[in-house]
Order: C-alpha cells, then structure tokens, then sequence
C-alpha cells in the first residue's frame, strides 16, 4: 500500500486504506494552532483582494525587514520561502553530490530533498521512548559527512533539546566544516524555547529553517524563511524560482510578526490540553512521547504495530497522523495535534471506547 507522505487531506488516506470517509471528522494528522489564524488577519483579509492584481516583491524586502528587526540579524542574513519545504528542497540541491546525515525520527521531506539531488543521505537513528540525541556517538560521526538535518522540536516526537545540547553539536560540525541545518518548524511552541539565532552571526555553517504556517495557521499561504550567512543566502536564492511568494503571503506574514498576544494564549492552551491529555494517558496506560509543542506521539502498548487502533480511530472519524514514513518508528505509533477542549475530549472517549472502558 501507498501511504500519504503527509498528514492533512485525509480524503488520500481514507482511499489508501480502502475504508469510506465519514461526513463528520476530526483531522488530528496537521499539526496546526487550534485557535484559528490570528485576529489581526481575519480582520484585515478584505484588503489583500487589492494585492492580487499587481505581482508581488519578489524579495519580499519589507517581511524579511521585519524578521531581521525581530531576530537582530541583517536582511541579506533571510530568505523568504514559499513555506518550509521549498527552502528544505533548496537546501538539498545546495548539497547536491554530498553526504548528509540526519537525525531520525525526523520530517521526512529531508531525505526526500537530498535524495532528488543526488546527496547520499544516511541515518542516525535515536533509541524510541526516549529519543535522546546521544551526543558522544553522534559527534563522532560527524567527520564523515558534508551536511547534519536536526529537527528541533522533533517532528514527529515533539521533543525540544537545549541550547547547551545543540551547541556541542554545532562546535563539532564547525570543526570539520560540516554544515548543520536546523529545522525549527516549531520553535514558537516552546515556551522555555532559548534562541540561537545569534549564531548565524559566528558560525557560518548554521543554517535555521523557520515556518510560519504552524503557529498562525495559514499553511493554504505556504510562508516560511531561512536563517543563515549571507554567503549560504546567496546561494540559496540562486536556485529558488522566480515569483515562489505570493503577496497575499507576504503581508500576512508582516501581520502575523505583531501577534505576542495571540502567541502566549496559543502556548498556554496547548500546555493546558497537553498536560490532560497526558494525565489521561498515563491513568489509561498509553505511552506518549515527552512532547513540548503541539503534536505527540501515542501508542497502545498491547499492540506492536498501532495499524488496527489506527483503522479504529479512522472508522471512528478521528484522524491521527500514520508514522510509516518516519524512520524509526514505521507504524508503532501514531502521531496527534494537540487540538482544543471538546476535540481532545472526543479523542479520549474513543480511546476509552477502544480499551471497552467506562
């Protein structure tokens, strides 16, 4: 069977598996903000009719001024994307004839961006349960390859790994002149989140993957950009097509920068659903992963491979993400956004309706 590469569009899956898609469903497989876009936008959105008219900046100066300004780094320093996996395919043709190394469970467009350039892409694959990064046996491998994927929080896990922990890492991929790309897809989740941004500035071989579709919501805008030296800038946007940002995307992306508020309820719900999701998990004997953002991996311990609780939930109208494409786990668990109080709920009586409980 052929599964879907992502999550979301579950009408692909419910085909896949051969089974009739309910008419009420609940897609637990995106691991999008449950709060909606942001306020600012839904209020603003009539005047973006005027913008598709006329071409965008294909620079997108002002939204790559105002990151700069946010994150203390100079414009030629950002690379506007059309979402996370144009600047992850960018990255990939960058290492085209080279070795990576990438650091697994991870998002699989990674292997599949080096793949299609002819980059040799081994893994490094970290202990299930615990998915600690095993710095020692990890550094020293280091020495043998051009390029090092980090998905920090992890996806699929949700596992956010310190400063401290990432910086051993970056010290020794300097000393070999290794590049390490950083994919923080989720980075505004974490609330104990700790910048590193700053080093752009002193390491030229750091490279750090930002999406602005998850937080905000607005992943049918596709927006992400890319942190690095202005040298690896450069190269990067000499291979990006020409018009890849639309304008709609662009200045909701400028709206988006001014959403603190919006930012600190949206980690307040989630650690608040988090913590009684994974109450109610422990108290039920499932096995979640140490998430810190708003995705975890499940698993009913009874079973190996989660395919028949997987097939439940589908029957059900619930939708997890399957994880037959993540190296490492392939299908002994199963991947859930963290959704809002009545969808969770509803996800927690399935689950008691699964194990026959009262």
């Amino acid at each position: 069977m052929k599964w879907p590469a992502h999550g979301s569009n579950p009408q692909y899956l419910y085909e896949a598996m051969n089974l009739v898609m309910p008419e009420e469903k609940i897609d637990f497989s995106a691991n999008i903000n449950p709060l909606g876009p942001p306020a600012q936008l839904k209020r603003n959105w009539p005047q973006l009719f005027e913008m598709i008219a006329d071409y965008p900046d294909p620079k997108g100066k002002c939204l790559r001024r105002r990151i700069a300004v946010k994150e203390d780094l100079n414009e030629e320093q950002i690379l506007i994307g059309n979402g996370g996996a144009e600047l992850i395919s960018l990255v990939g043709r960058m290492l085209r004839g080279k070795r990576a190394l990438i650091i697994q469970p991870a998002f699989s467009e990674y292997e599949a961006a080096c793949r299609t350039n002819g980059c040799r892409a081994d893994s490094f694959l970290l202990e299930a349960g615990r998915w600690d990064l095993n710095l020692e046996k990890l550094c020293s491998l280091i020495i043998q390859y051009d390029a090092v994927f980090l998905c920090n929080p992890c996806n699929p896990t949700g596992i956010y790994y310190s400063k401290s922990e990432i910086q051993t890492l970056a010290e020794t991929c300097k000393e070999h002149g290794c590049l390490l790309i950083i994919d923080e897809a989720f980075y505004d989740f974490v609330a104990e989140y700790e910048s590193i941004t700053d080093w752009v500035k002193d390491y030229e071989h750091i490279i750090i993957i930002r999406s602005m579709t998850k937080m905000f919501a607005i992943p049918g805008l596709r927006l992400g950009y890319v942190m690095a030296s202005e040298a690896i800038i450069r190269k990067l946007a000499c291979m990006q097509p020409h018009w890849s940002m639309n304008a709609l995307a662009l200045k909701a992306g400028e709206w988006c920068l001014d959403s603190d508020k919006y930012i600190e309820e949206t980690r307040e719900l989630i650690a608040r659903e988090r913590n009684r999701l994974f109450a109610f998990f422990a108290e039920k004997h499932f096995l979640s992963s140490p998430s810190r953002v708003n995705f975890y991996l499940l698993k009913d311990p009874l079973l190996g491979n989660q395919l028949p609780l997987f097939e439940f939930f589908l029957q059900q109208g619930i939708i997890p993400r399957h994880t037959m494409n993540f190296i490492g786990l392939e299908g002994e668990w199963l991947r859930f956004a963290v959704k809002g109080p009545q969808h969770n709920y509803i996800l927690m009586e399935a689950l008691k309706k699964w194990r026959n409980l009262p």
